[in-house]
């Protein structure tokens, strides 16, 4: 019989205290952001202080007519999901194509938010792993 030392059951509770941490300010910035797409309570971004190729790509998803209401959509149920700890895999397994293109827009059209795009990706990560367990029948070849 195996028996757990302190030391475990505290490495244990802090990693738990960090995947709640991390999953709720995640489920915050993104249930913020996807409101935001809706209600616009927070100042657009100043177009002069972008690059140019951002604006034109920022331009043309205006231009679908419903690519940002769509994508605002994601946000906000994928975050209040991730908020309230409810079909946290399912949260995540639909916000992925999102911060990918996160990541991947900071990275060449915009790098001026290039931060806060690495800190959503590790998150998105670090979440993901710790609820690998859930994604494990999903990848499963049949």
């Amino acid at each position: 019989m195996a028996t757990v030392t302190a030391t475990q059951t505290r490495k244990f509770a802090i990693g738990r205290y960090a995947t709640i941490v991390t999953r709720v300010l995640t489920g915050l910035l993104f249930a913020t952001t996807g409101l935001n797409g809706f209600l616009m309570f927070m100042p657009a971004p100043d177009p002069s202080t972008m690059a140019p190729e951002g604006v034109a790509f920022s331009g043309a998803l205006f231009a679908t007519g419903y690519m940002l209401q769509l994508a605002s959509g994601v946000q906000l149920v994928s975050g209040v999901l991730l908020f309230v700890g409810r079909y946290v895999p399912l949260a995540l397994a639909m916000l992925a194509p999102m911060v990918v293109n996160i990541f991947l827009f900071h990275v060449f059209l915009e790098p001026s938010g290039i931060v806060m795009a690495v800190l959503v990706v590790a998150a998105e990560i670090g979440l993901a792993w710790t609820y690998r367990d859930r994604f494990r029948p999903m990848l499963q070849a049949r």
